[in-house]
């Protein structure tokens, strides 16, 4: 699957030279008034097919040599590009893994600059209904941390757009700071947001993910006070997550227009990128977070309704890809 695009064009290449050189040698047969023998095999067909396969993966290939290397990356690409990030989060395990991995790549594709990826947790004590339902059906199917992580080195090779690892601690000590950390970073994650770690008490888990490679995320919301959502935005790594809202997440009519003080407030103080998540679900409400100037708009529980609570997967990302590109085109 990394074969790199030289290597996959030159396949291509001589398979067509080959093929070339029988056409040739029939046209001289037929010419003479004779025909190929039945010494000369033509080219299987099979490798033919490969060659077109390995021209497929070349291209794959040249697309994930491009793919930024880290969350803070895809920030500063966006930022070159004067375009505003697009954070879309999912809950993995709902409806299954599969159409995890799905919606996983049809966000990519779409134009998501990083991807926030929920691990299923029995008390989410930051979420709201919509994701807490989604939470609950995937684990009532069997979808623990080992499950997600399998599902996610699957898929990583395939996309651009890093990951961002959205879980609760518990799932993360019952693995072990140290191994979760590594084998998030092998399977293909960039970065960790842990909802239920205050800034302090980061210090649990920090040193394993700076180890492994993880870029730890952190929180702020409309009610942190000054002081400290300047230490959070020092220490947060990517991009400040800014909550929108005070409360839990969910798909909300309208945004409080406050939290655009707050956006100018934390850049003034930091050249750190700020997103704004929760209860964002409508162009409308993607307009408004970039009007604030903010360097991102994370969607979750809009995308998470669409996709989950679908009749099927296949309309259920369907749903979603259209809701995806409506918000896109908001930015």
């Amino acid at each position: 699957r990394r074969m790199s695009f030289g290597t996959a064009t030159k396949a291509c290449k001589n398979a067509w030279i080959a093929a070339a050189s029988q056409r040739r040698r029939e046209t001289i047969g037929n010419a003479a008034g004779t025909k190929p023998t039945k010494h000369f095999v033509r080219m299987h067909p099979a490798r033919v097919a490969m060659g077109r396969r390995e021209c497929a993966v070349g291209a794959v290939a040249q697309q994930i040599n491009d793919a930024p290397a880290s969350v803070s990356e895809a920030f500063e690409r966006c930022k070159a590009e004067g375009k505003v990030a697009f954070v879309p989060f999912l809950c993995a395990g709902d409806p299954d893994l599969e159409t995890t991995k799905e919606a996983i790549k049809i966000l990519d594709r779409a134009g998501a600059t990083v991807i926030e990826l929920g691990v299923p947790y029995s008390d989410p004590l930051a979420d709201g209904p919509t994701i807490q339902a989604a939470a609950t059906r995937a684990l009532s199917k069997g979808c623990p941390m080992e499950s997600v992580l399998n599902m996610l080195a699957e898929v990583s090779p395939h996309i651009k757009a890093p990951i961002v690892m959205f879980t609760y601690f518990n799932p993360i000590m019952a693995m072990g700071c140290e191994n979760f950390c590594k084998r998030a970073v092998e399977a293909g994650a960039k970065g960790l947001l842990v909802p239920d770690l205050p800034m302090e008490e980061t210090q649990l888990i920090r040193p394993d993910a700076t180890a492994a490679g993880l870029q730890m995320v952190l929180l702020a919301t409309p009610v942190t006070p000054l002081e400290r959502m300047k230490k959070i935005a020092e220490l947060t790594e990517g991009f400040m997550y800014l909550v929108s809202v005070t409360g839990v997440t969910g798909a909300r009519v309208s945004i409080a227009d406050n939290v655009g003080t707050l956006v100018k407030t934390i850049k003034e103080a930091s050249n750190k990128p700020v997103a704004v998540g929760f209860g964002i679900s409508t162009p409308e409400h993607v307009k408004k977070v970039v009007s604030w100037g903010a360097d991102g708009v994370i969607v979750g529980s809009a995308l998470v309704r669409t996709l989950g609570e679908a009749p099927s997967p296949e309309e259920g990302l369907a749903a979603m890809q259209a809701l995806t590109e409506d918000l896109v085109s908001a930015l």
